[in-house]
Parts: C-alpha cells; structure tokens; sequence
C-alpha cells in the first residue's frame, strides 16, 4: 500500500503527534531501555536465571518493565536477602551484553540535540548503564541520571526531576520519551509531557500525551528557543 493509499481512519504520524506539535521544550529526556536500546533478550535471560537460582516462578516477574532492580528485588526475597540478591542480578545483567542493539531512530534522535538539551534517564544502574551503552554503541549525552542517583526511582518522579535539574531547566518544560507504564507516571508526576513508542509495550496501555512505534516515526528540531516535535 503507498503512503496515499492510506485509509483516512488511520492516524498520520503527524496525527498522532498532534498534541506535541507547536510546542517547544527545553530539553528532551530519554528512557533508555526500550526506548533508546532493545534489551529485552538480556533482561529476560538475565532475570529468569536469577529467578529460577532463587525458586522464584519467573511470572512473579511480570509487570515491572522501567522499575529499578533493587525495588523489584526487595518486592520478591526477604529483607535479610535482598543485598545479595540485587548482586546478583546486577551481575548477571552486566556480564551478558549479547544481543543488545540501538533501536530505529534513536542514535538520529540522541544526535539531533545539543549537550544542554538532552538526558537520558535509566532505571539501570550505572555500571549497567555502562556497559549497555558501550554495546550499542550509542553516543550517550553527558548527562545520564541511573538508579545509583535516586533513592527511590520510576515509577516516583525523582529520576526525571534530577534530569531536569541536571540540565538546569524546569521539568514542566522537559519531553520525556517512555516505553513504560512506570516511566510515563514519573514523568507526569514530575510535571513533563510524554511521547511514548511501543517498543515493548501496547500502545492501549501507555498513558503519554503522544503514542508512536519507534524514535524513527519522529525527529527533533532544536534551536535557541528550544526543541520542536516533527514527524519523521
């Protein structure tokens, strides 16, 4: 089917960015996992080892994509455990890297904002950040704000809010860019729009002010006054 040929009843990608078009933000803050990298091979590898080691039925896993290890951790063993237990799986998440990949649009996306306009906010640790990033080989901002930054991470908005003020602007005036349930209710909490991509969850269950496929479907235009929301 060619682009003309597209039933009126489905969205344009400017359609669905309509709620963002015309609005300039200060800066742009990324999710990274889901949202700028395809790491779901190795989370789900890593965390069923660690589950199974455990006798934890993996599904007890489910539902938690964008929350911290360490707060997934302590939900599931005892208190007198869960020091080990985060060592583990932090360790078995950075030592397996195999099969990671940047995901469409995401190094144009990273590329296209200057230094003072853009973040990436991970529920990673930063070791796993790290590593995650040097595997994909993404040109990381100077700033990345990681689980290690926050005492309590996503889905509370504290991540984002040290993000924006890392970059020296309002969170008010921040796009964030989510794949998760978790992440979009700290970016609202913290007070930023959402643009959501649906990398890893249905778009009928992300709660953003725009819902796209992927960072390929968008691009960002930055200037003095700051960053515009284009379609791709």
């Amino acid at each position: 089917m060619t682009p003309s040929a597209v039933p009126s009843s489905t969205p344009t990608p400017s359609g669905l960015l309509a709620p963002l078009i015309g609005r300039r933000f200060a800066a742009v803050l990324f999710d990274m996992d889901g949202t700028l990298i395809d790491s779901t091979p190795v989370v789900v590898r890593s965390w069923v080892t660690w589950a199974l080691e455990r006798g934890i039925a993996p599904e007890r896993l489910e539902g938690h994509h964008g929350v911290p290890a360490a707060q997934i951790v302590r939900g599931l063993v005892p208190e007198e455990d869960v020091e080990a237990a985060i060592a583990r799986i932090n360790a078995l998440e950075i030592a397996d890297v195999d099969g990671i990949t940047m995901l469409p649009g995401a190094a144009a996306a990273v590329a296209a904002l200057p230094e003072a306009r853009r973040a990436i906010v991970t529920s990673c640790t930063r070791p796993l950040a790290t590593a995650r990033i040097a595997a994909t080989g993404l040109l990381a901002p100077s700033v990345v704000v990681t689980a290690d930054d926050v005492t309590t991470g996503k889905p509370d908005p504290a991540p984002y809010l040290l993000g924006a003020r890392r970059l020296g602007v309002d969170p008010a005036d921040c796009l964030v860019v989510e794949d998760a349930p978790s992440g979009l209710l700290a970016a609202r909490a913290a007070g930023a729009a959402t643009l959501a991509v649906t990398t890893t969850t249905p778009a009928d269950r992300l709660d953003a002010d725009a819902v796209v496929g992927t960072l390929a479907d968008v691009r960002f235009a930055a200037d003095a006054d700051g960053v515009r929301v284009l379609a791709a």
